[in-house]
């Protein structure tokens, strides 16, 4: 099949989750042979932000981890020329308006052509106005990554159809990493952000590492001047930016990570754990997680990962999973089977073609 992506970046992973993802996705369809083209824009803000901050080895970096993946950067594009034998199209939600607009356009005028809009952000809640004025109407339909997602889609009226599909960890990158002496009890990974989750690092990550006096490293982006002296105050290391495809070999160092999810996902996202947790899991290092609620069961808990509902409670579960190496092997093993048996990307990519099938069944 030919498939066309259009995302906001494949090459950036700064601040820009989305990325993890859709390399796992690309490299997946390549493995299967299908023809692959994706498109970012030029000068994307997580793209100029990297080469900004990292330099351009950090695009070598990138090629050397995904040999087989490229990414064409366009200030314009022909949309004609792009789709006019694409059998599938997946555009991103941080596209530009006009070129969403300009792709359901000429979905609208080519009958072999589906195309799906792929979100994986929380602005349908935090910011309806821009989504609800997209031109999404001669789409096919949404991939959300998560039921409540979909629902909004579909309770608002933005689109005829719409599915969950839910983020995955790319387990050819995430895997757990040869035996080494742990260097630290506690890594986590993880930007700082717009103050969607300020109150609730200091409560589920400063505090307890703290209190309990733990050897710990925070990797990540946009943390300002305070962030960083509370954390070197904690006795926190700062790592900066980390290459996604990193990850492993940092969690490789470790006995165990913590997820703390932004305030959307608490509050009006049920559901959607975001791709951290699918990826720690795949490494399998045991997590310890602050509130967020599994409404789909993707996980089960108390076997794959531990929920601490406060950061008293956080601190005594950090506690008991550096204290029990079988509690600790225990949440290590089952994480990483419910990946391997649910959340790989080769299971999303089935789910992408049973949902392009019922299309064309629809259109049948």
């Amino acid at each position: 099949m030919k498939i066309v992506i259009f995302c906001h970046s494949l090459l950036s992973d700064w601040n820009h989750g989305n990325a993890h993802f859709l390399r796992g996705i690309c490299s997946e369809l390549l493995a299967r042979r299908h023809h692959l083209t994706v498109y970012e824009p030029e000068n994307s803000w997580s793209y100029s932000n990297l080469i900004a901050d990292e330099g351009e080895q950090s695009l070598a970096d990138f090629e050397a981890a995904y040999p087989l993946l490229r990414s064409n950067r366009y200030r314009t594009l022909n949309l004609e020329e792009i789709l006019g034998d694409a059998q599938l199209a997946i555009v991103h939600e941080w596209t530009s308006p006009e070129l969403i607009d300009a792709i359901g356009t000429f979905r609208a005028h080519t009958p072999s052509l589906r195309v799906l809009f792929h979100d994986s952000h929380h602005r349908a809640v935090t910011q309806p106005e821009k989504i609800a004025g997209l031109a999404l109407n001669d789409y096919d339909g949404v991939l959300a990554y998560g039921a409540s997602l979909r629902d909004i889609y579909l309770k608002k009226g933005w689109v005829r159809r719409a599915w969950a599909w839910h983020e995955a960890a790319d387990t050819r990158v995430f895997r757990p990493a040869q035996a080494t002496e742990n260097q630290y009890d506690l890594a986590w990974i993880g930007n700082w952000g717009d103050d969607e989750r300020t109150s609730e690092l200091h409560e589920f990550l400063i505090k307890p590492v703290r209190d309990l006096r733990l050897k710990a490293i925070v990797y990540g982006v946009r943390y300002p001047e305070f962030a960083l002296q509370t954390l070197a105050e904690a006795g926190i290391s700062y790592g900066g930016w980390l290459p996604n495809f990193r990850v492993p070999e940092v969690f490789g160092k470790a006995h165990l990570t913590v997820h703390i999810p932004r305030r959307p996902y608490v509050d009006a996202l049920a559901g959607i754990p975001t791709i951290r947790v699918f990826e720690a899991l795949a490494c399998g290092i045991p997590m310890v997680s602050a509130p967020w609620q599994d409404s789909e069961r993707l996980f089960r808990v108390g076997e794959d990962l531990l929920f601490a509902e406060n950061g008293k409670e956080m601190t005594r579960r950090l506690d008991a999973v550096l204290s029990g190496s079988n509690l600790a092997r225990g949440l290590a093993k089952k994480g990483l089977q419910t990946i391997r048996d649910h959340h790989t990307c080769a299971h999303r990519v089935d789910e992408l073609f049973n949902i392009v099938d019922s299309l064309d069944l629809d259109e049948g």
